[in-house]
């Protein structure tokens, strides 16, 4: 009755009603802007990001090197430089299953059921807590790329475009993710416990430490079903783009690589709207 009420009101007195656009876009923009307030915020969470996935890169790299042959993982590459981009992978992981931590906290402090009883889609929450994991992700991602020339990646402006883009593709796949599975928990350390059960899984079996030609028949098929795979295949192709002779073994090209990480991206977005849809109508 009242918001009848003053929908009459604003219509006798020629007073139109807010935009729901403007409204939407303030509340991405707001949600964005605290998630990467948050995390810069929180230095611990910002080196560990980082430095975790750093010091794994080095030590693996250095520590394995000398027992893997040209053969293991193609002519050329030292072995540190073949796990570097898993290691980006890592990265972005790691940043997104920190970000996405801040979803489970939100619910426990009660801001969340603040947020989904406010006037604005569902997308428009999933969008800004998706985006601000997404931009601290690839930032970090960024900073890592620096690296690149140490190991002889070198980078020129067109695969520099390319990377970011798949950068960010991913990053926005696995901020994703992290959305839905943090939707659903009670508590971080459920969280945490679900995040070492099912994306370190997928990361070791992406092709980040060793290709999809040398592992066993039923370890390579677990590995082509796995959408990280083909993040992992694409960043690696973009790194050295527009190099022909950078392929990734018994995988599709660059192209199918990137479409199934967007599919695989574009359903995340999809499935963590709708999660969020249904707790809002069971709010209200």
């Amino acid at each position: 009755m009242c918001s009848w009420h003053t929908a009459a009101s604003d219509s006798k007195w020629g007073r139109k009603m807010p935009s729901p656009r403007p409204i939407l876009f303030a509340a991405v923009y707001s949600l964005w802007k605290r998630e990467i307030l948050r995390f810069v915020r929180d230095r611990n969470r910002l080196l560990g990001s980082i430095l975790q996935p750093l010091l794994l890169w080095v030590l693996v790299g250095f520590g394995f090197g000398g027992s893997f042959t040209a053969v293991d993982v193609g002519e050329g590459p030292t072995y540190l430089e073949y796990i570097y981009p898993g290691t980006m992978m890592l990265i972005l992981l790691f940043t997104a299953i920190f970000s996405t931590i801040s979803v489970v906290e939100d619910k426990r402090e009660g801001f969340m059921q603040s947020v989904i009883v406010a006037p604005i889609r569902s997308s428009g929450i999933v969008m800004g807590k998706i985006l601000g994991g997404t931009t601290v992700a690839v930032g970090e991602g960024l900073v890592f790329l620096v690296l690149a020339p140490l190991v002889g990646i070198w980078i020129s402006p067109v695969s520099f475009v390319a990377t970011l883009g798949t950068l960010i593709l991913i990053a926005i796949s696995m901020t994703g993710l992290g959305f839905k599975i943090a939707w659903r928990m009670e508590s971080t350390a459920g969280f945490h416990a679900i995040m070492n059960l099912l994306l370190m899984p997928m990361w070791l079996l992406s092709g980040a430490f060793f290709p999809l030609s040398g592992a066993p028949q039923w370890l390579a098929w677990i590995m082509r079903v796995n959408p990280m795979t083909y993040a992992t295949a694409a960043l690696r192709q973009v790194l050295y783009y527009p190099d022909p002779t950078v392929v990734s073994d018994d995988l599709p090209g660059l192209a199918a690589c990137l479409a199934i990480t967007a599919v695989f991206g574009l359903a995340m977005l999809i499935w963590c709207s709708r999660a969020v849809s249904d707790r809002d109508r069971g709010s209200r």
